[in-house]
């Protein structure tokens, strides 16, 4: 098996083509004529998932977050860039495209939140492309504080939320930064929006329309899809296929009155 039957598997599940403008999903390091003996499968390329991988013998990492997405004017040795290609490892990374795709990023999100009816939610910056969000019912009606500990229990996380007078009982959600789809949500007749960063004036927003804004965590809304394209692709792929667990950067963090 060589990268390119991983690239083209990967084609299949979420096309690099339904990418957003902004974005740099695809083949970023390493050749696409490359044997691949293992692969590891990881929201971001970090040094300790570099490592990690190296250790098990992966030498094809494919990740949500792209591990080149700015222009890069230097490689320098303490990078992951280059601790990438020292070790031999290439990189495929399927961003917004598995955003999109069906059973990618929100698919999984809402898999896990146990939602029925599940139907696509398109955001303002996708228009012309796939929905980047979904839609769907819970199998029973919460409040809007019932909904947020739901969501905080089922995602392993802290959530911040805006409160809901009205009965929970269709939900958005959009994996990552999708607090865009508050508006959109509001209009299908969504009660809840679940995504992983909301900004100041996203929360008042919600509380205008009465829509139980939740931001349960960039990684904790997108950390679903791992798990989930590995049993994808571990059907399709002639070698093995891990999940590479990795630590939630609130994991690093410090909160305390100083």
């Amino acid at each position: 098996m060589i990268v390119a039957d991983v690239w083209n598997i990967l084609e299949q599940m979420a096309p690099f083509r339904t990418q957003l403008a902004f974005d740099n999903a695809g083949l970023l390091v390493g050749s696409a004529d490359r044997p691949v003996h293992a692969i590891g499968v990881a929201l971001d390329a970090t040094r300790e998932t570099v490592a990690r991988a190296a250790e098990q013998g992966i030498d094809l990492l494919v990740t949500h977050h792209p591990v080149i997405f700015d222009p890069l004017r230097c490689v320098p040795v303490d990078s992951v860039v280059y601790q990438l290609i020292q070790s031999g490892i290439t990189v495929i990374s399927a961003h917004t495209n598995l955003d999109a795709a069906v059973g990618g990023v929100s698919d999984a999100l809402a898999q896990r939140l146990g939602l029925e009816n599940v139907a696509g939610l398109a955001l303002p910056e996708s228009d012309g492309l796939p929905p980047m969000g979904r839609v769907g019912r819970l199998s029973q009606a919460m409040t809007g504080e019932g909904f947020a500990r739901f969501v905080a229990r089922q995602l392993h996380t802290r959530c911040k939320f805006t409160a809901c007078a009205a009965p929970i009982t269709t939900v958005a959600v959009c994996g990552g930064a999708g607090a865009d789809s508050l508006e959109p949500a509001a209009a299908c007749g969504a009660r809840a929006v679940v995504t992983g960063e909301v900004k100041h004036h996203q929360f008042l927003r919600a509380a205008e329309l009465g829509v139980c804004l939740v931001e349960a965590g960039h990684f904790e809304t997108e950390a679903p899809v791992v798990d989930v394209l590995v049993q994808r692709l571990a059907p399709l792929c002639a070698v093995p296929v891990t999940a590479l667990d990795q630590t939630p950067p609130a994991a690093y963090c410090t909160e305390r009155d100083l």
